[in-house]
């Protein structure tokens, strides 16, 4: 018979503190800074070389699996205010500039509108947003609405995940490899159009198979799984998962072409053959190594502002347009260097977004803080 000792007043106050895992840190602002490259430049191979979404499941699944070493209940509790703090104040801004510009139901519909518009307060689907408001010469273009739901669906995925985890990480711990590639079975009946959901349902749902594995792998790297297996092979059959991936985008592009957003299936196996590959390398620092010291605050406040970085940066990209039109009333400019001006218009902006995304940073970052629980503070580049 074994006796555990009591633990000692102030045993727990003297517990050090946990620390974080820089590599995961990395990762997470490299998924985010994509994102950021991406929605500016619209560059579809993007998708393949770094498949932010699918690291970013993978990332919050493990971190996910950890916490819930925890009561599942409280730890549900803190990831949802967490993220429903940050999109009531993000929601606060849309709407109020949408119903400014005259956006509401239409006749006989009011009671299926205001449901919808709570999934601007809870994610538990797709918020309503209008496809065209305002004119083309207007201050905001007409398709404004569009570009600033366009990074919701993450927000209704991970809502989902985070409240199905307690079951999920359950399952997994039963039943590891058919929870682990379950999803990818299911991504190919509704991915493919085998089995047709319509409406947001079956969006939410094939968000929901195209990113679990990638989440639940989340789950193998925190448990340990990943350790447990030969060496050689997470790398060996990784690219097996990816080059079947390509196969299927290249036999089924999207309306875009070969970009991975557009093509459930080909997502699904390319990003988590890419987070396989990640995820068993996984060195675990504690401070990034080497040169890339130099990059310890920024990869700080990345993740420090994850959320805040992730949807405003949607809002400085649409600020930006408005920025820049002046310069087509430039003399000389409007016809005579028409071409020049278009070509240079995405860099322009992509120079522009970071610091109006840092301005958002220290105007609304803080509900981040608050939402943790944590003193808020401006511009977060500590631990």
């Amino acid at each position: 018979m074994t006796t555990s000792t009591p633990a000692r007043p102030g045993a727990e106050a003297a517990r050090p503190p946990v620390v974080r895992d820089r590599y995961l840190d990395l990762l997470r602002a490299l998924a985010l800074v994509r994102v950021v490259v991406y929605h500016t430049f619209g560059w579809a191979w993007l998708t393949f070389l770094f498949p932010s979404m699918g690291v970013m499941f993978a990332l919050a699944g493990s971190l996910m699996a950890r916490s819930l070493q925890r009561p599942a209940l409280g730890v549900i509790r803190s990831r949802v205010r967490r993220l429903l703090l940050p999109l009531w104040l993000y929601g606060v801004l849309v709407l109020s500039i949408l119903f400014a510009q005259g956006w509401g139901p239409a006749k006989g519909e009011e009671t299926w509108f205001w449901l919808r518009i709570v999934c601007w307060v809870v994610p538990v689907g797709s918020p309503p947003f209008p496809w065209h408001i305002g004119s083309e010469d207007g201050f905001l273009t007409d398709t404004w609405a569009v570009q600033a739901a366009a990074p919701l669906w993450y927000l209704r995925a991970y809502f989902w995940f985070v409240l199905l985890s307690p079951l999920l990480l359950k399952a997994f711990r039963r039943m590891p490899w058919t929870t682990l590639l379950a999803p990818l079975g299911l991504t190919a009946i509704v991915g493919t159009g085998l089995v047709t959901i319509p409406g947001q349902t079956g969006s939410a749902v094939t968000d929901f198979a195209t990113f679990g594995a990638c989440w639940v792998l989340g789950f193998a790297h925190q448990d340990g799984l990943l350790k447990k297996i030969p060496g050689y092979l997470a790398p060996s059959v990784a690219p097996f998962l990816m080059v079947f991936g390509l196969w299927w985008a290249t036999a089924h592009p999207g309306p875009d072409g070969l970009d991975l957003n557009d093509i459930p299936l080909a997502q699904a196996f390319w990003s988590f053959g890419f987070c396989l590959i990640l995820l068993s390398f996984s060195p675990s620092w504690e401070r990034l190594p080497g040169r890339l010291a130099r990059w310890e605050k920024p990869v700080t406040l990345a993740n420090n502002r994850a959320v805040t970085l992730y949807l405003w940066h949607e809002i400085a990209l649409i600020a930006t347009i408005p920025l820049l039109d002046p310069l087509w009333k430039i003399p000389g400019v409007w016809p005579d260097h028409a071409d020049l001006l278009t070509s240079m218009y995405p860099p322009l902006m992509f120079i522009l977004v970071w610091p109006l995304t840092a301005l958002f940073i220290l105007l609304v970052g803080w509900a981040e803080d608050v939402a943790a629980k944590r003193r808020p503070r401006l511009w977060p580049t500590t631990r």
